[in-house]
């Protein structure tokens, strides 16, 4: 081996060591012969350095996984030999090698397991055995050896082909017949042996032995020995947690409920008797964590054994085992409450589907109603947040809670389908309690009073949010809890959960201030004081800025009386942040859209006349052009790139804000009406010079073009005369990406006004055209992925144009272009139909054919089109879907065949018998097609249902496909 490079394997080593290593690797994996050197140095032990045995390990793997097939009987012999000599040599070695090369090794037995088990090597176990005996270092092999085994045949977490799921059934079914019985015997004689003096390796095989369970006879397993054993090791500290898991595997096993019943409630008796139900006894909560998770499966089972007794209409056993599913409620309880959250967690399932239970019988007993109120309890306090939580730096744990938070609201909305009245009753309760005196609790307490109120909302749900409607005693209870929330002063406590927690509640009851309005001025001060945008926390600014723009949205009209006192408060939160230095903003920039569209809304939505409106309006965007106009000259004489990048920022944010507002107007309310068209031609005005800024184009192009979007959208043929010279600046020195997104604005404009753009687009078609087929011509590099990406969008962005502009009745745009252009135009078309396996641009593309021998197919149509329609576009519909690109098994692909069935009716359609007999006569003979399959052919295309046209032509293509 080449010493040298095999000094590159050492973690420590410098870069171009460690690259020769890698390079040496890949020549070794090419190499025929090179897995024999590995074989011998590990048989030998020529080596005693661990990454160097660890590298042989993975060059007789990659043999096995990529080229086992291409060895012959000797190789292959020789492999085995190899490992079983490693296997004994490890008997003898004083130290056990390093884990990370004992799991390596196990992976590659694993794998030979799996090619040769069925064919060379049928005694694979057996020998292991004989080799292993009971040697502690040749058993740890050997249950490593078993995991990799499970693994390779049942690891989900594994995607495998449907052959490779074939062989691992057959290996699984030719282990049961011939192997397991013996295996499950040397697992219980390792037990036996090592469960007072070897804890690591008697864990090792209690996993082993809960990973097969799954896919073994359960009776090898669930019988008086082993049971018992494993029983015996769960009030043995060391082993307790790894017999907790072996149990709940056994427990999971799929069997007759009336087995699973007995099974499970054998278990019980014993633990209990043990003295494991009792928690408050213990302290060790990670072995009360996989406790849990057990109890979780016991619970689970016996409640799948109920479902499917009730189904089966066994109702006696159904009974009993509810009775049993009953008597396990108080240690759910236990653990549920546990402060512990991760042995909370575990026992959710349990708790959840048992309240699935409760929900489908007609009548609780008072111990079932006792039981639904402590677990109401129960998820109540364990919703609260603890001491240690971190508000400002959100960790892993904080995450963590989050998720076990969302765990408790599915039991919180469970319960309320079981008793909804009871949780109305239970959160009102606390709510009321804890508000009454919330200047001395606890901000974790007040938090969760809130944030159950909140909670509410979801688990008693109504339409459209009339939570306040209907129902009388619900109605009138929300009510009393959120005038109390609102009026108690508790919006000014000294704690960021709070603060959030009260905005956010306040913005799901908006309903409630259409109820009591009189209460609205008291919240839009919280939200406009040093409660909400002021507040010293940028994370609750940021919020409320979102929250506070949904809050003015949905009151609409209640806002009136207070439009122009909220415009002057916000007035500062407008500010365009100038990018100088040490300038720190209340708010984010993209917190501030929020407030733009606010400010939008309130103008917008208000009782004022157009010209109020106006002036209002005006006064919101002046500050922005100005600000605009100052900041586009800095940015024209900033030679600094970072200073340039800051500057292109502002400006963009300064169009962001403008675009933001116009989000206020509708179809009742428009630009028009509300009089404030002038203000935006305005900035409109103000904006497109920055498109001719040479300095950082992508960011001002990105923010003018979507301004431009929302024009086309809010105002009307008053903003056609910006469209060419915004047009032109956009097409100037672009690139791909540039014009797959100046494309659309193009569509935008072409759908909306249709033939009032036509003489804009005529003169702007092949400029456009041109810019597009420079850049789908410009020579790419062979694998550049990306560069072949944006190719392929921008193609089907020029189809997508051409097909609005066919689409909107404007098929003169192309007609009238020069002869030749006309003509590539059309080649361009075909060659999208038939040469690009991309079926979302073919659909298109045979879209836009079918639309123009609509046009232009008739008698009348252009001269030299229907000569055209025979020679490329009828073959077309023929080369397409005879490619072998053309997949009919895929979604995108069929519907790209229907365009070309469309596309075929309408020549059918505009040239009727001409069509048919050209097909006959000439086209189809030319493919070799059968005379019976071509009547067959142009009777199904003279079906007037187009759809059998289409299901046959699918059936034509399958067939005519080899």
């Amino acid at each position: 081996m080449d010493e040298q490079a095999l000094l590159g394997l050492n973690p420590n080593a410098d870069a171009d060591f460690r690259q020769r290593a890698l390079a040496y690797f890949e020549q070794l994996k090419i190499s025929q012969d090179a897995w024999q050197v590995c074989a011998e140095a590990l048989a030998q032990r020529i080596y005693s350095d661990d990454h160097i045995k660890f590298f042989c390990f993975q060059v007789i793997e990659h043999q096995i996984k990529f080229k086992y097939s291409e060895l012959t009987e000797v190789q292959q012999q020789l492999i085995r030999e190899t490992l079983v000599t490693w296997l004994q040599a490890q008997m003898l070695n004083p130290q056990p090698e390093k884990t990370f090369i004992r799991n390596k090794a196990a992976q590659v037995f694993a794998l030979l397991f799996v090619t040769e088990y069925l064919t060379k090597w049928p005694k694979f176990f057996f020998d292991i055995l004989s080799v292993v005996d009971l040697n502690p270092q040749g058993v740890d092999l050997y249950l490593r050896i078993l995991m990799a085994v499970d693994a390779e045949l049942v690891d989900r977490d594994v995607v495998h082909t449907s052959e490779e799921a074939r062989r691992n059934t057959l290996l699984k079914d030719t282990m049961r017949e011939q192997c397991i019985p013996s295996l499950v015997e040397s697992w219980y004689q390792i037990l036996q042996n090592y469960q007072y003096t070897n804890a690591e390796l008697t864990c090792q095989c209690l996993e082993v032995v809960g990973a097969y369970v799954s896919w073994i006879d359960l009776s090898l397993i669930a019988n008086e020995r082993f049971i018992n054993m494993l029983l015996s090791h769960m009030s043995v500290e060391v082993l307790r947690e790894e017999a907790c898991d072996c149990l709940f595997e056994i427990v999971n096993k799929g069997m007759d409920p009336i087995d699973k019943t007995k099974l499970v409630e054998s278990l019980c008796q014993v633990l209990q008797s043990a003295g494991l139900f009792s928690i408050d006894q213990e302290d060790d909560v990670d072995f009360l964590a996989r406790f849990s998770k057990l109890v979780n499966g016991m619970g689970q089972a016996l409640i799948t054994s109920w479902t499917k007794l009730v189904k089966n209409g066994d109702m006696k056993s159904a009974q009993d085992t509810l009775q049993a599913i009953e008597a396990k409620v108080s240690l759910m309880l236990q653990l549920l409450i546990h402060e512990d959250d991760d042995i909370s967690s575990n026992i959710i399932g349990f708790c959840y589907d048992y309240l699935h239970i409760l929900k489908q019988l007609s009548l609780l007993s008072d111990q079932q109603k006792a039981n639904v109120e402590a677990i109401m309890l129960a998820v109540m306090k364990k919703l609260t947040y603890d001491e240690e939580y971190n508000f400002e730096h959100e960790g892993e744990d904080e995450a963590m809670f989050v998720e076990y938070r969302k765990q408790l609201k599915l039991l919180l909305d469970r319960l309320a389908q079981v008793s909804p009245e009871l949780l109305l009753a239970s959160v009102r309760r606390v709510f009321n309690t804890t508000l009454q005196n919330w200047q001395a609790t606890r901000f974790m307490e007040i938090e969760v009073a809130i944030r159950l109120l909140y909670m509410l909302a979801e688990a008693l749900p109504v339409s459209h949010g009339a939570h306040f409607s209907g129902d009388i005693s619900k109605a009138s209870a929300l009510q009393d809890m959120m005038r109390t929330l609102v009026t108690s002063g508790v919006s000014a406590y000294q704690h960021t959960s709070v603060t959030l927690e009260f905005f956010e509640t306040v913005v799901r009851y908006e309903k409630f201030f259409t109820v009591e309005p009189q209460h609205i001025p008291n919240v839009l001060m919280a939200f406009l004081d040093h409660r909400g945008l002021r507040h010293t926390s940028p994370k609750v600014r940021s919020r409320t800025a979102y929250l506070f723009s949904r809050f003015v949205k949905s009151l609409n009209k209640q806002m009136n009386p207070f439009i122009e006192d909220v415009l002057n408060r916000i007035q500062d939160l407008l500010e365009l942040s100038p990018p100088e230095n040490g300038y720190q903003a209340l708010l984010s920039s993209d917190d501030q859209l929020f407030i733009y569209e606010t400010a939008g809304v309130l103008i917008v939505n208000s009782e004022y006349s157009a010209e109020r409106k106006q002036i209002l309006m005006r006064n919101l965007l002046t500050p922005l052009m100005e600000k605009f106009k100052m900041q586009l000259e800095k940015l024209m004489m900033a030679q600094d790139e970072d200073r340039q990048m800051a500057l292109a920022d502002c400006l963009n944010h300064a169009v962001g804000f403008a675009s933001r507002t116009s989000k206020a107007f509708s179809n009742k309310q428009t630009v028009k009406q509300c009089g404030c068209s002038e203000v935006y031609l305005d900035c409109l005005q103000t904006f497109l010079p920055a498109l001719s800024c040479p300095l950082q184009k992508e960011v001002i192009r990105s923010g003018v073009r979507t301004f431009l979007h929302r024009m086309i959208i809010c105002l009307e043929e008053e903003v056609l005369p910006f469209i060419p010279s915004a047009s032109e600046y956009m097409l100037k020195d672009c690139e791909a990406k540039d014009l797959q997104e100046f494309i659309p604005l193009i569509n935008q404009i072409t759908a909306k006004f249709k033939t009032q753009v036509s003489p804009f687009l005529q003169q702007m078609f092949m400029p456009l055209l041109h810019a597009i087929f420079e850049v789908l011509l410009h020579p790419a590099e062979e694998n550049d992925q990306s560069a072949a990406l944006e190719k392929q969008m921008l193609r089907r962005s020029y189809f997508a144009f051409l097909q609005t502009v066919t689409g909107s009745g404007m098929s003169e745009v192309i007609a009238n272009q020069d002869a030749e252009n006309v003509e590539r135009v059309l080649f361009t078309i075909i060659q999208g139909a038939v040469d690009y396996p991309d079926p979302i641009a073919q659909k298109t593309c045979f879209i836009i054919l079918s639309k123009l021998v609509e046009l232009w197919g008739g008698k009348d149509g252009p001269v030299g089109f229907a000569d055209f329609v025979y020679k490329h576009i009828v073959p077309a519909c023929f080369l397409a879907p005879l490619k072998q690109t053309f997949d009919l098994a895929d979604a995108q692909t069929v519907l790209a065949l229907s365009e070309c069935a469309v596309t075929l009716k309408t020549i059918h359609l505009k040239r009727g018998p001409e069509c048919i007999h050209y097909l006959q006569q000439e086209y189809l003979p030319s493919l070799q097609v059968a005379p019976e399959i071509i009547q067959e052919f142009c009777q199904a295309l003279q079906q007037s249902d187009a759809k059998v046209f289409k299901n046959y032509l699918k059936v034509f293509f399958q067939r005519a496909k080899p």
